[in-house]
């Protein structure tokens, strides 16, 4: 794979609108005119070494919606917009998320309000009885590219090991974790923070030796840099030119002064392509970077993004620059399959993550879709209403990092924002 071929190889672009929710009362045994919520409840997962923070919207009706705060985000994430819910029809997904938008913010702040949207257009594909992309369109793929993680090791044959393992399930999309600790202890590797060519070429060694198991035909990307600054970023990417690597991820974190500015000079210094998002929260924080083309790939997390709605609008906008869309993903299945009823909907759509390829039992947290979650490499949409998953409470219970399975939540069912947030109460309930 040449010189930013992956992305040249990456399909066109276009923007749809969101459609309305139709209701067709004939189509569902439930009342949709008289649905109201009642109730939002969680238990937090332990699993892949990341914790996941599950939530239950209830309704007057025999139907519920399941949502996912961002991987190690809390549980009050979600919990805390308890009193602007209760009452509400939770078919008014867009009236809803505008009332608590302002309460949501950057990286797992996100977290809470995009598992809002989740369990919201689990209701609404439920009541309607179809699969939760059909609310917004049309999908343009069944199957969706997955792309698995690999923990970073310091030994490469280890490192080999991981990778053949991922190989031999069919994988084609992989990353690897090019950490500072894999070279801080050589000598001369790094200059302060900053890697000298030394480290680079110890980093590359890494890379030649992942190469040498899944080969050059397979899509290698790399991770967990962040601290560098704008030389290192772009002597990183001419250093990985000649292992054709996908992308390097994340080369200055969004968090930092001029991020936008200092990202960009990185992606037009750097044959190797640019990838970033992960922690930005709605279109508003997408759009600077979009528009300035500070990264080649957009890369939001859906469960930090704002959910389904939110995450479409910022890939449409995205692919209306020609910028392809990647996803990241951390979390269990209930935001696997939230994820990707969004990332079918998506026309410039690369793949989406995995950090639980580890992890046995990952997807025996829920039922009532099609097993293994990843087959050969790849997502199989679901078909079923709503989400088109359910939670297997016995497996859940034995991997409960927080006691307590969607326990009553008194104590959010009053207003706990105002002065904390900066945003009087009122303002928002109107």
């Amino acid at each position: 794979m040449k010189r930013r071929a992956f992305l040249r190889n990456s399909t066109g672009l276009a923007g749809l609108s969101l459609t309305g929710l139709a209701i067709n009362p004939a189509e569902t045994a439930s009342r949709p005119a008289d649905l109201k919520i009642t109730d939002i409840r969680g238990c937090t997962v332990r699993a892949g070494g990341e914790n996941y923070p599950i939530i239950k919207i209830y309704t007057n009706q025999d139907v519920y919606g399941l949502g996912e705060v961002r991987d190690s985000g809390r549980l009050s994430q979600a919990l805390i917009y308890k009193s602007f819910l209760v009452g509400q029809d939770p078919l008014n997904i867009e009236g809803i998320l505008k009332r608590i938008k302002p309460m949501a913010g950057q990286s797992r702040n996100g977290g809470g309000y995009s598992a809002i949207d989740m369990a919201l257009c689990d209701i609404a594909g439920k009541v309607l009885g179809i699969p939760a992309y059909r609310l917004f369109g049309s999908k343009r793929r069944s199957k969706i590219t997955a792309y698995c993680d690999t923990p970073s090791e310091s030994d490469p044959e280890v490192y080999k090991a991981l990778m053949k393992k991922r190989l031999d399930m069919g994988f084609t999309h992989y990353k690897m974790d090019l950490q500072k600790r894999l070279i801080q202890d050589k000598p001369g590797a790094l200059s302060g923070q900053s890697p000298t060519d030394k480290g680079l070429a110890y980093w590359g060694e890494y890379v030649e030796a992942v190469r040498s198991v899944i080969g050059y035909d397979k899509v290698l990307g790399a991770d967990h840099f962040g601290y560098l600054n704008v030389d290192d970023g772009i002597r990183l990417g001419k250093a990985m030119e000649k292992y054709s690597l996908a992308y390097i991820e994340d080369v200055i974190n969004w968090d930092r002064t001029n991020s936008i500015q200092l990202n960009k000079m990185i992606t037009e210094g750097s044959p190797t392509p640019t990838l970033n998002g992960e922690d930005l929260f709605g279109l508003e924080a997408f759009r600077p970077w979009i528009e300035n083309h500070a990264a080649d790939i957009i890369h939001p997390d859906m469960e930090t993004s704002g959910g389904i709605i939110e995450t479409k609008k910022i890939a449409d906008y995205a692919n209306m620059f020609g910028i392809p869309v990647m996803f990241h993903f951390a979390g269990s299945p209930v935001g696997c399959m939230a994820s990707l009823h969004c990332a079918c909907l998506v026309d410039d759509f690369i793949s989406m993550e995995n950090h639980a390829v580890d992890t046995p039992w990952w997807g025996d947290l829920v039922t009532g879709v099609e097993k293994p979650i990843i087959n050969k490499g790849e997502y199989t949409v679901p078909e079923k209403p709503g989400l088109g998953v359910e939670l297997n409470e016995e497996v859940i219970k034995e991997h409960l990092i927080i006691p307590g399975y969607f326990e009553p939540t008194p104590q959010f069912d009053k207003p706990m924002v105002g002065t904390h947030f900066g945003i009087p109460v009122d303002a928002i309930k109107k």
